[in-house]
């Protein structure tokens, strides 16, 4: 069994991610860590030198490349589900969950978070919650068509792992 979890930047993916692999004693994969490890640069910098395109066809391969994988859990980036046919591809070689979160406690994550992100490395404030509106509003439509959709704001990671049992 192959879990696909999907949602904006900042939902929690990665974290949940490792949490529900450790539990189910899968592997775990993040996709935007192996486009990392094989372009040889991290994410802003793919961005910068080679382009969004190079990411997403790169962000494919990877994707598609966890057909072989019999079990795991695989944290997607928050545009993988939107391009190129990954959506219908996830939906007919795993579970989709949707960790569904309000553009309000996204920029509050986003604001806060470490890691840099190239889409909105110069945003703050309203600045930053209008993009995320606006780019949730286009990405929702292919969020929605999860077998799952987990309320990821009044969750707590056990909790949501239950929940994602009970949708398998």
């Amino acid at each position: 069994m192959r879990i696909y979890l999907l949602g904006f930047m900042g939902c929690g993916k990665s974290s949940l991610g490792r949490r529900l692999a450790r539990k189910l004693e899968y592997p775990f994969l993040d996709i935007d860590n192996e486009v990392e490890r094989i372009l040889g640069q991290e994410i802003p910098d793919i961005f910068r030198t080679k382009g969004e395109t190079a990411f997403r066809e790169a962000e494919r391969q990877v994707l598609h490349s966890t057909a072989t994988v019999q079990k795991a859990v695989i944290a997607t980036g928050g545009g993988t589900p939107c391009y190129s046919d990954n959506m219908d591809f996830m939906l007919e070689n795993g579970a989709t969950v949707y960790l569904k979160m309000s553009p309000i406690s996204l920029a509050h994550r986003l604001e806060h978070a470490r890691r840099k992100r190239p889409l909105i490395e110069n945003l703050k404030g309203d600045k930053l919650l209008s993009f995320i509106k606006s780019k949730l509003s286009e990405r929702e439509e292919y969020y929605l068509r999860s077998g799952c959709i987990i309320k990821g704001e009044s969750a707590k990671p056990d909790q949501i792992i239950s929940l994602v049992f009970g949708c398998r």
